[in-house]
């Protein structure tokens, strides 16, 4: 699978975009041999796992320009390179408290010539910065991640909907969430691989929790 599974799901890509996402394999196979931040079997299906998954929260949310986004969490750069590279006006601040993968994270950014990603190594409850929306893929239980955010939220609005958290899950949430006001939108309806069957996109307006 390759640059065609994107371009499938997301077909008005610019000729950067679709240059930044075909030079995503290299950098990642060169970088996963130095630094393991995918396992070797996803490797051969990064662009369905990976890349198309983390999109999978642009078919629920379009980041409207000047957007700040921060994604908790992100390990190798998922979801946040991704989301940057279809949203370049976008600004996106990508932590994990793990160095070697913001190292990946910043090598792949600069690779590909991402100038809307900041990379911090670093605990997310210590980031002063406050933000539209936080991203993830599933780093922890629900009630846990909301911890986390607390002041972490800007007051202005100007998304399609409101400030909050949009986090990639996957099988049976109903416990996790219980008690949370939350929309859970199936990427099953948006894709059609397999992979997809059970993975979602939970948003939670910040009203939820304590912002």
């Amino acid at each position: 699978m390759s640059i065609a599974l994107i371009q499938k799901y997301f077909p008005d890509l610019s000729e950067t975009q679709i240059t930044q996402f075909i030079q995503l394999e290299n950098l990642y196979n060169e970088w996963n041999e130095k630094i393991n931040v995918i396992s070797r079997k996803d490797m051969e299906s990064l662009y369905e796992k990976h890349i198309l998954h983390s999109l999978g929260i642009a078919k629920v949310m379009a980041f409207a320009p000047k957007t700040k986004v921060l994604d908790i969490g992100t390990g190798g750069g998922f979801p946040g390179i991704p989301l940057a590279i279809l949203f370049p006006e976008v600004q996106f601040t990508l932590i994990d408290s793990i160095g070697k993968k913001i190292t990946v994270v910043n090598e792949v950014a600069s690779g590909i010539g991402l100038k809307n990603v900041t990379a911090i190594h670093g605990r997310a409850e210590k980031i002063k910065e406050k933000f539209h929306f936080v991203v993830s893929r599933a780093v922890t239980q629900m009630p846990e991640f909301l911890r986390w955010l607390k002041g972490k939220f800007e007051k202005e609005q100007f998304n399609t909907k409101h400030n909050g958290v949009l986090y990639l899950k996957g099988g049976e949430l109903a416990e996790e969430l219980a008690g949370l006001k939350c929309e859970i939108f199936s990427l099953k309806n948006y894709f059609e691989e397999d992979f997809f069957e059970t993975k979602k996109v939970v948003y939670l307006s910040k009203g939820n929790f304590n912002s």
